[in-house]
């Protein structure tokens, strides 16, 4: 038996150990001589090794109850035959029945044999004459022990059903902690799969592009534009490597120090200076939440890097527009443009639109071929706590 077990039943224990030295105590009282007592003793140590040996285990094992109820049941029947006042063992043997039976019918059963037999003994000993109140006290005592069990197996029922009830919502709980924990994570690696799209892969595009152009300088024999080409890309390449900084450090932002229109201009600076397309802005200083500030420079850095890999322009114009009830910030280039209706391979657009989403915001992209492109985003006034790109930290500022 487990040591759980042994705890859970001890008092079970240690009220059988006292019922049996009473039992042994009152018999060795008796008057009666010991040629009619030996039964009782021998009843009182059959219990008692039987129940170290495997009675015990009863409580949780149906085949050593099997083995052991039979002998509880001959033991009520030999005590009170042998010493009347020995009857009072039924006190620990009614309830031993009820801890034991599987079933409240076999404990019923064996509770109606427990009387019987123990009424049968108590007439061997007491004669005809006790007929009247053995049958009254079997009876009661029968009743009683009955009433009780099925009393108590009701609320052990109901404790047991609570108990499974628990351990399901436990697991729930367990499940749902799992499910939100996965949950999270998938969205915490969108959103740094957002980030490094936005920062660093944009910056590290635009280094490409100028290493490039510096070979061909190179090859051309045009020293003066290769030192040019030279200092821009040291630029972008601390500015990735900021970026990159600011990603582990856990901070989303790359926002600047002082305000959006200043990151949008040094945004627009760093174009001109990559890609020789003019970036005109039209922006000025205006009170937004710091995340919101952070999503819509995303959004413009997203805009410039697709009009420098795709579009072909030679001006690009950045307005910024504060509204009583939202912020707009427009993009639009004079390049090639695209068919919106086509789906794109690359993830730019979508994670623009779903960064806007996040923000509860929207975004409108209106093209055609030949007639440049206007990326148009849009953000409600006010503070928007559901941002995906919290400033925890302080962040790098947009290289100049």
């Amino acid at each position: 038996m487990s040591g759980e077990t042994w705890v859970r039943n001890r008092w079970l224990h240690v009220f059988f150990a006292g019922t049996m030295l009473l039992t042994a105590v009152i018999t060795a009282l008796g008057w009666s001589p010991w040629s009619t007592r030996w039964p009782a003793y021998l009843a009182v140590v059959v219990l008692v090794v039987a129940y170290i040996a495997y009675g015990h285990r009863g409580y949780d094992s149906p085949r050593a109850a099997a083995a052991f109820l039979p002998l509880v049941v001959v033991a009520a029947l030999v005590l009170p035959a042998v010493v009347p006042s020995t009857a009072f063992v039924q006190c620990i043997v009614f309830p031993l029945v009820w801890v034991q039976s599987e079933r409240v019918r076999t404990a019923v059963l064996l509770s109606i044999a427990v009387g019987v037999v123990s009424g049968i003994g108590l007439q061997v000993s007491e004669g005809p004459d006790a007929l009247v109140s053995t049958l009254l006290i079997e009876g009661i005592s029968v009743i009683g022990a009955c009433a009780m069990g099925v009393w108590i197996s009701s609320v052990a029922g109901l404790s047991e059903e609570r108990r499974q009830l628990v351990e399901e919502l436990r697991a729930t709980q367990q499940s749902l902690a799992d499910a939100n924990r996965t949950a999270g994570i998938a969205s915490e690696r969108e959103r740094l799969a957002r980030e490094i799209h936005d920062t660093v892969a944009q910056n590290l595009a635009g280094i490409v592009m100028l290493t490039e152009r510096a070979r061909g300088d190179l090859a051309n024999d045009r020293s003066d534009a290769l030192e040019e080409r030279l200092t821009v890309l040291e630029e972008s390449a601390r500015a990735a490597l900021e970026e990159s900084r600011v990603l582990v450090a856990a901070g989303a932002a790359g926002m600047t120090h002082d305000s959006l229109a200043g990151a949008l201009h040094r945004l627009a600076e760093r174009h001109t200076r990559e890609t020789g397309a003019v970036v005109t802005v039209d922006a000025s200083d205006c009170a937004l939440d710091r995340d919101a500030q952070v999503v819509l420079l995303r959004v413009a850095q997203e805009a410039l890097s697709n009009v420098r890999a795709h579009a072909g322009s030679a001006s690009v114009q950045v307005r910024l527009l504060r509204e009583e009830e939202q912020t707009v910030l427009r993009i639009t280039d004079d390049g090639t443009g695209f068919d919106p209706a086509q789906p794109t391979a690359g993830h730019g657009l979508r994670g623009l639109r779903e960064r806007l989403a996040l923000a509860g915001g929207t975004c409108t992209i209106t093209s055609a071929l030949g007639r440049g492109t206007v990326v148009e985003a849009t953000l409600p006034t006010g503070a928007a706590p559901g941002l995906p790109s919290a400033v925890r930290h302080p962040v790098a500022e947009v290289a100049r």
